[in-house]
């Protein structure tokens, strides 16, 4: 089974504080927690640490930073902004675009 938490893929938190926010996933602890950044509060010097059941994925990557992340470049907070900007815009278009066509 692929592993959906690949550094760059767009999450949700579903619990805790920070519920209903959207971050990037920077990297996997272990088999059920996982380091997440948004670029802003959080980031990539000190990363929240979510519990994976605590997460709703989305299919949409920033293909920029798991290609960064996979060569050993720097992954930057600016990367990680402007990745998480990208990937906000076409879920929302995508899910108002549903929305409308109801």
């Amino acid at each position: 089974m692929e592993n959906k938490f690949v550094p760059g893929r767009l999450v949700c938190s579903t619990a805790g504080r920070d519920s209903r926010k959207f971050y990037l996933v920077i990297n996997m602890v272990n088999d059920t927690i996982g380091q997440v950044a948004d670029g802003e509060v959080r980031k990539l010097k000190t990363p929240k640490k979510k519990n994976i059941k605590h997460l709703k994925v989305y299919p949409q990557l920033a293909t920029e930073i798991t290609e960064k992340s996979h060569s050993g470049q720097r992954v930057t907070d600016l990367d990680i902004r402007n990745g998480l900007q990208r990937l906000m815009a076409e879920t929302l278009a995508g899910t108002s675009t549903a929305t409308k066509s109801k």
